[in-house]
């Protein structure tokens, strides 16, 4: 069971953390709940359709492509789920390049692991034009050794492990030597079966599965003021 990290930043250091890490962007280095809700929100206002309340929750950790497809179906629309996948990504192109902020204190979370001499690496969902448009704003993008994507460890998502072992190799680390730090439950859940240590940090996002998710994980964190040292 994990130990959450209390509020003044104290946090359960007994933890074999490895020599790597791995981070996921959107949730967990980037606090970027409010850009999807603008985005969801000019979606929809341009098709004049409410949307539901559990519209977000249902689709939180699909990929974009089934996304647009369950939007096309559930919302009966005349539309290719391309052509959803294209607006969306415009949307975003320009909020990440603009408007995304760290999550509290990742920028020096990212600085002192790099300075400890461990390897960096990224694991997101995220299209290259989006993550690199959010790197370069969030001011991150030259601590990591490497980003990979979903995409170029050719699985489903973030429900297999694939991208973490992917990761893992490129950094040239063993998996057990990695943590991951993400913030979904399917993701902690995968970063466990990739033979990783996985830390937690919250999104309103994600809050419904927060109990679990610190039940699943070995730590967990609101800051990165509470992140463990890489031992």
């Amino acid at each position: 069971m994990s130990q959450e990290s209390d509020a003044t930043g104290g946090v359960e250091r007994g933890v074999n953390a490895g020599k790597a890490a791995i981070f996921d962007l959107d949730g967990t280095l980037l606090d970027s709940m409010g850009i999807w809700r603008e985005i969801d929100r000019r979606f929809f206002g341009r098709r004049h359709i409410e949307m539901p309340a559990d519209y977000a929750a249902h689709v939180a950790s699909m990929q974009t492509g089934a996304i647009a497809q369950y939007t096309v179906e559930r919302f009966n629309l005349q539309e290719s789920a391309q052509d959803l996948v294209d607006e969306w990504n415009d949307d975003a192109q320009l909020l990440y390049a603009i408007a995304v902020s760290p999550k509290p204190h990742a920028v020096s979370y990212l600085r002192s692991l790099r300075e400890s001499g461990a390897r960096l690496a990224v694991a997101t969902s995220l299209p290259p034009r989006l993550r690199e448009a959010a790197l370069g704003h969030a001011q991150m993008k030259d601590y990591f050794d490497h980003v990979c994507s979903v995409d170029d460890a050719h699985s489903k998502g973030k429900e297999e492990p694939d991208i973490y072992l992917l990761a893992a190799s490129r950094l040239g680390i063993e998996p057990s030597h990695c943590t991951v730090f993400e913030d979904l439950l399917i993701a902690v859940k995968s970063a466990h079966r990739a033979g990783m240590k996985a830390w937690a940090m919250y999104d309103e996002s994600s809050a419904s599965d927060w109990d679990a998710i610190t039940r699943e994980a070995d730590g967990a964190i609101r800051d990165f003021a509470q992140a463990p040292q890489l031992l």
